[in-house]
């Protein structure tokens, strides 16, 4: 039996994807991917990664807008947002969160449009998918507020669903501490890696092993940071696989078993076990 992945982290709408894409999914399916999830970054390319959900029966959508568009994200974008993220297939508000390493849009900015998405996800009961750069403790802190603000929500809507948070996620493509790791977990969230923790003396692996598996997603976050030994190229869902490989051998056990665990988690977060 073929091992079963999930890839929770793919921009596929990008355009180094415009001449192979269904070479791309074909090798992803062969691989052994189960599911591909696809984040927007701005309203035009949260609209694509829908259309690709559409087209592609293994496909996922998450719909927002990415810290480097902040300065762009107007209310009436947001409220766009908001309204796409009704269409079918849509599993997350997403990518979203905050970097303050290349800064391209005003950091106050940044945090604004960042809570405004978080209250979105609230609003239409959706998960986040975070993206954080040198900016893990006012990411946190910025979950942590919305989670605050919508306790009497989270209690009095607690059967509805299911235990949840009223506000839950993932941090994709986490670098933090255990203790930040930790801490998201207390707030009902997950973290994901990608391919960086084939790199060799990769800054992630200490962690990994202190959080274990049960609260983790694995994810390639294309085009970008392909796996060891594929640096340099263009990365793609199959190369998954090689993350659930790496993190199968910090474990000492089968990759499938990495697989299975990973992809369990991505089905409860993103609501996919129906699919």
């Amino acid at each position: 039996m073929t091992p079963m992945y999930i890839d929770s982290h793919a921009h596929l709408f990008y355009e180094d994807f415009r001449q192979d894409l269904p070479d791309v999914m074909r090798r992803a399916r062969d691989a052994g991917v189960e599911v591909i999830v696809v984040p927007g970054t701005t309203l035009e390319t949260s609209k694509e990664a829908v259309e690709l959900a559409q087209q592609y029966p293994f496909v996922f959508a998450c719909v927002g807008y990415h810290p480097h568009e902040a300065q762009h994200a107007t209310d009436a974008l947001l409220k766009e947002i908001e309204d796409l993220s009704a269409a079918e297939k849509v599993v997350a508000i997403g990518e979203v969160g905050l970097d303050f390493h290349y800064d391209f849009s005003p950091r106050e900015r940044q945090i604004e449009v960042f809570r405004k998405q978080l209250s979105i996800a609230v609003r239409k009961n959706l998960p986040v998918v975070v993206h954080t750069r040198e900016s893990m403790k006012e990411a946190i802190d910025a979950v942590a507020y919305v989670v605050a603000e919508n306790a009497c929500w989270r209690r009095t809507e607690h059967e509805r669903i299911k235990g949840m948070s009223a506000l839950r996620g993932v941090f994709h493509c986490f670098t933090g501490t255990v203790e930040e790791a930790n801490r998201l977990f207390e707030l009902g969230f997950l973290v994901s890696y990608p391919g960086i923790v084939t790199f060799m003396n990769s800054p992630v692996i200490d962690a990994l092993k202190s959080i274990g598996l049960d609260r983790i997603l694995i994810e390639t976050d294309s085009p970008y940071l392909s796996p060891v030994p594929l640096r340099g190229k263009r990365n793609e869902p199959a190369n998954v696989v090689l993350v659930a490989n790496k993190v199968a051998e910090v474990f000492g056990m089968a990759p499938h078993e990495v697989g299975r665990i990973t992809s369990a988690n991505s089905r409860a977060l993103f609501g996919l076990n129906g699919s």
